[in-house]
C-alpha cells in the first residue's frame, strides 16, 4: 500500500499538505525544509518543480520558482535531493510540475525515476486526462505511483466522476478559477463548490488547495474535505527567514493550533 493510501487509511481528516518550491530559498534548503515540516507535523509535502512558464501558479510561487532556477535547480538535482530526503523522512512526498518538464526528461523515464527515488504521487496540471488514460495510466499503476488530478468550480459532476475513477491518492479540489495565492477568508461561492463535491461521495479523498493560508481557512476547508494544501503562505513565510527551522515550526503550529 502506498504511503498516501496508508496515510488516508489511518487519518482521514485535517490532513495538512504543505507545498514547497525545490531549491528555494537556497538551492540546498529543500532537504532541511522537508525534514523540519515532518517534525513540525505536516502530513504530506508537495515539492514544486520550478518552471519558467507555470500554468497554475500565482506571483508568490512564480517568484520562488524563478529564484530557484537562478539558484541552479534542475529536475536531476531535485531527484538527488529527494533521494537524500527519503533517507530521513517517512511522510508522503508529491512532485508538482508541468508536462513540458516531463516531456523533456522523457515521460516513462520521469515516472520511473520519481518512483525510484521515493516519490509517492504526481500533480501535473496540464497533463490532459485522456492522454494520461490512453498512454500512461497502465505504467503508473504498474509502478504504484499515484497520479493526482485537479477539479475546479467549472468541472462538471460527470467529469468529476470520470476523474475520480481514473485517479488514485486523492483529488486536488481547487477552490477557485484562479492561480495559486493566499486568501484570508473563503468566499460563499467557494463553500458552495466544496459542498457540491462533498455530497458526491467520491471514491478518493479530497484536499482543498488555492487560497488556503491560515488557521481559519484551513479549518474551514477541512469541514468539507479530508484536508487542505498550503503553498503561497508558506513560501512567503520562509522567503526571508533568518531562522528557517524555527520559522517552519512556527508556521505549521499557526495552522494546526
Amino acid at each position: 500500500m502506498s504511503r498516501l493510501k496508508t496515510l488516508f487509511k489511518h487519518k482521514n481528516s485535517n490532513i495538512l499538505n504543505i507545498y514547497i518550491t525545490a531549491g528555494f530559498p537556497a538551492l540546498n534548503d529543500t532537504i532541511l525544509i522537508v525534514q523540519e515540516l515532518e517534525k513540525a507535523g505536516a502530513d504530506i509535502v508537495e515539492i514544486g518543480m520550478p518552471f519558467s512558464d507555470p500554468l497554475a501558479d500565482g506571483p508568490t510561487i512564480q517568484n520562488s520558482s524563478q529564484k530557484a532556477i537562478e539558484n541552479g535547480i534542475t529536475l536531476s538535482k531535485i531527484f538527488e535531493q529527494v533521494t537524500e530526503i527519503r533517507k530521513i523522512v517517512q511522510i508522503p512526498l508529491i512532485l508538482m510540475g508541468y508536462f513540458n518538464q516531463v516531456l523533456k526528461f522523457g515521460v516513462v523515464q520521469f515516472f520511473s525515476k520519481a518512483r525510484e527515488v521515493g516519490i509517492d504521487g504526481l500533480i501535473i496540471p496540464d497533463l490532459p486526462v485522456d492522454v494520461y488514460k490512453n498512454e500512461y495510466a497502465s505504467l503508473v499503476d504498474e509502478i504504484d505511483l499515484d497520479l493526482i488530478f485537479m477539479i475546479t468550480p467549472q468541472t462538471s459532476n460527470e467529469r468529476i466522476r470520470m476523474i475520480d475513477k481514473l485517479s488514485n491518492g486523492f483529488l486536488y479540489l481547487v477552490s477557485s478559477h484562479s492561480t495559486t495565492g493566499a486568501q484570508q477568508v473563503l468566499q460563499p461561492s467557494q463553500i458552495e463548490h466544496f459542498k457540491r463535491v462533498k455530497t458526491m461521495n467520491l471514491a478518493n479523498p479530497t484536499l482543498i488547495g488555492f487560497g488556503i493560508s491560515n488557521h481559519d481557512t484551513f479549518t474551514t476547508a477541512c469541514q468539507y474535505a479530508n484536508g487542505a494544501i498550503i503553498g503561497s503562505a508558506f513560501i512567503n513565510a520562509i522567503a526571508n527567514a533568518s531562522d528557517l527551522t524555527a520559522t517552519i515550526h512556527q508556521f505549521v503550529l499557526s495552522i494546526t493550533r
